[in-house]
This record gives structure tokens, C-alpha cells and sequence, in this order.
């Protein structure tokens, strides 16, 4: 019911995480960067590849995937792209679920991935071997996962769903009396709870990059330019989200940007989206939002030091070898497209936009 106080389920296991921003873009030597690109872009023909890469990863990488006929966008949508484009491999640039996600979406295709270190903190903050007893224990729950996380997880859930569509489906969830149990993103869960009103069993996990956005930073960021929208994810602290000017995915941020009458813009998601908003709204000023992240070197470190793994060094070497190639059990496979399907048959029925142009 609207107001009642909803669980949350703790993490059990304590890990080590990579500070944000603690990973810059490489240093290559004079003519490296040049040498590099030209060569990922023969070898991407050579192979019969294409590129898929997150909003999140560095710019040179969706820079290529622009100019190669690939894809830039959310991991669902990635996965779909590389199941409509004809290509025999898709090279995945991104953190390790996203390669799993386009391996289920896409089992007769090579999937490749510059790096399989990059993780991220959703994914290893629900592990399987805790997250699957949680379920069998909660039978009377229908259970909503998000897209970061494993295939393992996926193929315990009901339903997986993007950030642009979690507030429609958990409403239509509750419509029909149905309580939910939700992983892993604890701050986007309670913002679907408050939006919905449901009954909600809510895990306890973050993005590592959205937890670290402060709102009292953001607050006097917000004075020096009071004529500025602030654009959030919901992966954001609620404190965070309460200074919004515009809620939403990757995809209605950027929209956000184009659609609004404000020329300058406070955005606090990963910092790697600027690249596609100075593209879609060139016309427009953006700022990071800060995290003044203790142990950084940065006011705003506003991005994730997995996705900075991905570079153009291990781009090339992945297409020159054929490296670092995922695999999916077909027993979990099955049963992580049968959840995933669920969320496109309804946003099919719903007409809601789920997959075309980034969700996460």
C-alpha cells in the first residue's frame, strides 16, 4: 500500500569496489590513437563484426560504432540491434552482463568483449547463489529484475525491465494485486515504489556511480546556475532525485536535453552519455553533476571505472583474436530470454517504448 514501509533486502557479502573515476582514458603514444582506429575499423570488416557500444563507454568507442554502421545505446537495445544486423559477431563494448545480454538475445552469433574484468556493481551486488533462495522463499512475489544484472538472475525473474519502463510495469503489476519482489537497484526500486504505490520487497544494491552524486554539491551547483535544469537517473539517491528537473533513462535525458527551453544543463548519470548529448543538443551547455568522491582527484568522477576498461587497445586485440568470447548456459539462456520477452510482449501490448534508442 502507498506509505507502508518496504523492506530492503541486504547485501550479505562485502566487496572491494573501484572508486569512480578512478580509471582515466589511456595514454597512447603519438599517432597510436589514429593507427588503432583505422585498424579496428578493417578488422571489423575483415570479420564480419559489428560494434555495439554502451552510452557509457569512452567516446572513441562510439565514435567507431557511429561511423561503422554499429550501435550506441542501453545493453537491451544493443542485444536487439545485434540480433537485426547481419553480422556473424558483435563486439560488445561495455561491463560483462551486457555481453550476456546480447548472447541470450542472440545465441547463433559470436559475442565478444574488449574486456571480461568489467563488471558492475548491480551484478555483483545480487549474486545468484543469495538472490535465487531469497525468490524460492518470497513464492507469493512476482519477481522484476533489472537489465544489470547476470543471466543467472534473469533466469530467475519473472520479468526483467529497463529504467524507462519499470514504472509502467510494476503499476500494471499492482493493478492487478500482484506484490513484487525487486533486484538489485535499491534507489531505482524505491522510486518505483513511491511512483507506483506497490507492495515492494526491494534489494539492496547501488550503482557505484549514481550513489556517489551529493545532493548538497548538487544544491550549490544549482545556485551558481539557477538557470540550469538538472537531469537525473533514477539509479540516483533519492536526496538526488528530489532536485530534479526531468527524471529518467539514458534515452530521456538525452531527449530532456533536446526538448527543454534551459541552454544549460546539470546531468547526473555516468559522464560518458556527453558525447551522444552534445551530439543531439549541440547547441547546449552541460555540466557533471558532482560526487566529490573522497580518494579522487576530481570534484565529479561521474564514471564507471569498469566501462573505462574498455579501450581501443583491447578493441583491436579482441577482433584480431577472436578473445574473450561469451557464453551463456542454454538451460539459463531460455530461461532469461523467457523473462525478457515477458517486458517486450508487454511493451508490445502497452505500446511503450522499451528498446530503439537506450533504456538503462
Amino acid at each position: 500500500m502507498p506509505g507502508q514501509i518496504i523492506p530492503i533486502i541486504p547485501r550479505t557479502a562485502t566487496m572491494e569496489l573501484p572508486l569512480p573515476g578512478s580509471i582515466g582514458r589511456p595514454d597512447y603514444a603519438p599517432g597510436e590513437r589514429a593507427e588503432l582506429i583505422a585498424r579496428i575499423k578493417q578488422l571489423l570488416k575483415e570479420k564480419d563484426a559489428v560494434l555495439v557500444a554502451h552510452y557509457y563507454t569512452d567516446a572513441d568507442l562510439q565514435m567507431i560504432a557511429d561511423e561503422t554502421g554499429g550501435y550506441v545505446s542501453d545493453s537491451l537495445d544493443m542485444a536487439r540491434f545485434g540480433n537485426e544486423h547481419p553480422a556473424s559477431t558483435l563486439v560488445v563494448a561495455g561491463v560483462r552482463f551486457m555481453g550476456e545480454t546480447s548472447k541470450i538475445l542472440n545465441p547463433e552469433k559470436r559475442v565478444l568483449m574488449p574486456t571480461l574484468q568489467a563488471e558492475c556493481s548491480l551484478d555483483l551486488g545480487c549474486p545468484a547463489e543469495q538472490f535465487v533462495p531469497y525468490c524460492d522463499a518470497n513464492p507469493d512475489r512476482t519477481v522484476v529484475v533489472y537489465a544489470n544484472t547476470s543471466a543467472e538472475v534473469k533466469a530467475r525473474a519473472d520479468y526483467v525491465v529497463t529504467s524507462s519502463i519499470g514504472v509502467d510495469l510494476i503499476r500494471w503489476l499492482h493493478a492487478q494485486g500482484k506484490k513484487v519482489l525487486w533486484a538489485p537497484d535499491q534507489h531505482l526500486g524505491r522510486y518505483i515504489q513511491e511512483q507506483t504505490g506497490a507492495d515492494m520487497l526491494i534489494w539492496q544494491a547501488s550503482c557505484i556511480v549514481h550513489e556517489a552524486f551529493k545532493a548538497e554539491a548538487l544544491k550549490n551547483l544549482k545556485e551558481l546556475h539557477p538557470d540550469a535544469a538538472v537531469l537525473v537517473h533514477p539509479e540516483s539517491p533519492k536526496a538526488v532525485i528530489e532536485l530534479a528537473d526531468r527524471v529518467g533513462s539514458t534515452t530521456q535525458i538525452i531527449k530532456a536535453a533536446q526538448e527543454l527551453p534551459n541552454k544549460m544543463f546539470i546531468v547526473a548519470t555516468d559522464n560518458g552519455i556527453l558525447y551522444k548529448m552534445k551530439q543531439a543538443a549541440p547547441d547546449k551547455t552541460f555540466i557533471e553533476a558532482p560526487t566529490a568522491g573522497e580518494g579522487a582527484t576530481c570534484e565529479s568522477c561521474a564514471h564507471c571505472p569498469w566501462m573505462a576498461m574498455n579501450d581501443l587497445r583491447n578493441l583491436a586485440y579482441v577482433l584480431e583474436t577472436g578473445a574473450n568470447e561469451i557464453h551463456v548456459e542454454e538451460s539459463v539462456r531460455k530461461k532469461a530470454l523467457k523473462a525478457t520477452q515477458r517486458m517486450l510482449d508487454f511493451a508490445r501490448d502497452h505500446k511503450k517504448g522499451v528498446l530503439g534508442k537506450g533504456n538503462a
